[in-house]
């Protein structure tokens, strides 16, 4: 009798460790759990994804869903149905919400709110402060933990953690991968003026130049050596950082946006004001083909969205007292696999960069391959669409687009978690199922 599966995704072009291959999957109990010739699997379930390319889970490590929020901010449900609705399967959120978990109590009252609201997997950064060095060890045990997030620089929210020798503390305790966001605090003070002197967003990358990201992620760098301690650098924008992280690859792990990697200045600045703005910025065409070359080089592990909405009516404020950040992880597959298809970087290249990178570089259990063994997570992506990204697709309370307009020739047209489809052709299906992620490092700790 031949083998049963709760799931059969039929005919697709599986994108699998081994290469690129037409075949299908089973999935049962939620997992991998097999592999056969085109149409030679059965399945309760089936999927018929003939010309479509079968993709493992996009991961997208960076996100602001901003819980709690409100009738027009965003927040976990909102947040991560724009997420399921781009093919994204799985999220790491950020901690500079209000109130920040940078805390057990407020760390668990995430997790809690996530609870049936969340339609992909998901994770959260506990955040660093000089009030809580001494338990970022503890806080970063917790289950649903993905490890600490460090503002060298301050953004939206009020974490920061500009002191070197604070720096220095939070290196110190605690063992797993930390990200950092790096900007040069005292810099940015010095410069604001320049900003305020401009009056429009042109001026954000001259007020948070290159030197200010430079010499953030020099002194982060440094201080993760003297520490023994692995770090993640977050939305690297400048050819600088690229090339002198190319050189320290042992202890850093290296991230980047789809922003970074299409928009460049001043022009995103003169079409859309501070709709482009966000923070590091998005700079001179130099560093977009920088970042591009550090993506072919293997410089890159990570594609991050930055996911980040802020309403128009706060994004129309006089500049530079507009808020920094840019609606994102709805668009984050269709605007990089039109790259692809643009010969960019090759499929294989992305998936690396959203799937098996976050795998391999935060140890996320049975995320990020399709392999047997592993979840049932998968992009279901249409690399023959062509169409037009436009607000009203947007499902992010912000309710707009920096890439509205964008001709994009590739589209999301399923996600599926753990062998449940929680999109399909466009439409969210049934509830959100989303459950926390695990990761090896905290396994043995119980959670």
């Amino acid at each position: 009798m031949a083998e049963q599966f709760d799931l059969v995704i039929q005919s697709g072009s599986l994108v699998t460790p081994g290469g690129i291959a037409e075949g299908d999957v089973g999935v049962r109990d939620g997992q991998i759990r097999g592999f056969g010739a085109p149409g030679s699997l059965s399945g309760a379930e089936l999927i018929d994804a003939k010309g479509l390319h079968v993709l493992p889970g996009v991961i997208d490590t960076q996100v602001h869903f901003r819980e709690p929020g409100g009738e027009h901010k965003e927040d976990l449900a909102s947040g991560a149905a724009a997420a399921a609705l781009g093919g994204v399967t799985g999220v790491f959120e950020m901690p500079n919400t209000n109130p920040s978990t940078d805390n057990v109590d407020a760390m668990q009252d995430k997790l809690d709110r996530a609870s049936g609201r969340m339609w992909v997997e998901h994770a959260f950064y506990a955040g660093a402060t000089n009030r809580n060095l001494e338990n970022l060890a503890e806080l970063e045990k917790l289950a649903g933990c993905c490890g600490i997030k460090i503002f060298m620089g301050s953004s939206t929210g009020g974490l920061l953690l500009e002191d070197p020798n604070d720096l220095v503390r939070a290196m110190q305790n605690g063992h797993r991968r930390v990200a950092v966001h790096c900007e040069d605090e005292p810099r940015l003070r010095e410069r604001k003026a320049l900003a305020e002197a401009e009056g429009h967003p042109r001026a954000h990358p001259v007020w948070r130049d290159e030197q200010t990201a430079l010499i953030a992620t020099t002194r982060l760098v440094n201080a993760a050596r003297d520490a023994g301690r692995k770090v993640h650098v977050l939305h690297v924008t400048t050819a600088d950082e690229m090339a002198y992280l190319a050189d320290h690859k042992d202890v850093a792990t290296v991230e980047t946006t789809p922003n970074h990697l299409t928009m460049f200045a001043p022009d995103c600045y003169e079409r859309l004001g501070a709709f482009a703005q966000m923070n590091p910025p998005v700079r001179e065409k130099h560093h977009q083909e920088a970042i591009w070359q550090a993506i072919n080089d293997g410089v890159v592990d990570i594609l991050g969205s930055d996911h980040a909405p802020h309403t128009r009516e706060e994004k129309m404020k006089p500049y530079p007292n507009t808020p920094s950040g840019m609606p994102g992880v709805q668009t984050l597959v269709s605007v990089m696999l039109t790259h692809v298809n643009n010969g960019k970087l090759s499929l294989q290249r992305f998936v690396d960069l959203v799937s098996h990178g976050p795998n391999r570089a935060f140890g996320i259990v049975r995320k990020g391959r399709i392999v047997k063994g592993y979840d049932a997570d998968f992009t279901l992506v249409d690399m023959k669409s062509n169409w037009e990204i436009t607000d009203d697709w947007i499902a992010s309370k912000a309710g707009w687009t920096p890439y509205a307009g964008f001709k994009a020739s590739a589209k999301p047209v399923a996600t599926i978690i753990r062998g449940n489809s929680v999109m399909r052709d466009g439409a969210l299906q049934g509830d959100p199922l989303g459950q926390p992620m695990k990761f090896h490092d905290t396994l043995l700790a119980g959670a």
